[in-house]
């Protein structure tokens, strides 16, 4: 327990805070004028979908739900 609440640590609830850091990258990253180009874009998002798949297997059932 954490400040009284429930504390978990299983790894499919590290998705969404993953994709907000890699969106807010992209975004620091074009004020930086580091472009990504399409062909990057293109590898990138199937990788992570395939990323988060993985991570969902392997997870199984999570019990804290």
């Amino acid at each position: 327990m954490e400040n009284g609440k429930a504390c978990c640590n299983c790894s499919h609830h590290k998705i969404v805070p993953c994709c907000i850091t890699l969106i807010g990258l992209a975004f620091l990253l074009l004020q930086l004028n580091i472009f990504l180009t399409a062909y990057v874009v293109g590898i990138i998002w199937p990788v992570l979908l395939i990323v988060i798949g993985l991570v969902k297997m392997r997870g199984g059932n999570c019990k804290c739900c």
